[in-house]
């Protein structure tokens, strides 16, 4: 599998990703403690400036398993678009003026960190392509 982005091709290496998925061994999250260890392991990869394919494979699975177990454990204290924007900003140790490239301008990031603007479907997708995740994250269902 190749996945093109910009001007360089970067190949998907299964030998890679096998040893990731040894290394790590993700499965169906069942404890806090396994969360957890997953949490860590994702705000590891988050916080890496470039991603390998693999590694961004990772990524992408462990969110979804983590999304999963807290879907079913957290339905009380569900999360908003804001909150998963926020989480990942702590996680990247980032500032709200880092997102202002990505969202627009410095006034619509402050109106969206102050719930006075909603994000909409095209930063969605910014956002979901600057952290590595779903774009569905940032919307509110």
């Amino acid at each position: 599998m190749t996945k093109t982005t910009g001007k360089m091709t970067l190949t998907f290496n299964s030998d890679i990703y096998s040893q990731l998925l040894s290394q790590h061994q993700p499965r169906i999250i069942k404890t806090e403690e396994e969360n957890e260890k997953f949490l860590e392991t994702v705000e590891e990869l988050l916080s890496r400036s470039h991603l390998t394919p693999e590694e961004d494979a990772l990524l992408e699975l462990l969110v979804k398993l983590i999304e999963d177990f807290e879907d079913k454990h957290y339905q009380l204290n569900s999360s908003t678009p804001y909150s998963r924007l926020l989480h990942l900003m702590e996680a990247r140790g980032l500032e709200q003026a880092d997102l202002v490239e990505i969202l627009g301008s410095s006034e619509i990031v402050t109106k969206i960190m102050n719930s006075e603007l909603k994000i909409t479907k095209k930063q969605a997708e910014a956002l979901g392509k600057f952290f590595h995740v779903e774009p569905s994250l940032f919307i509110l269902e």
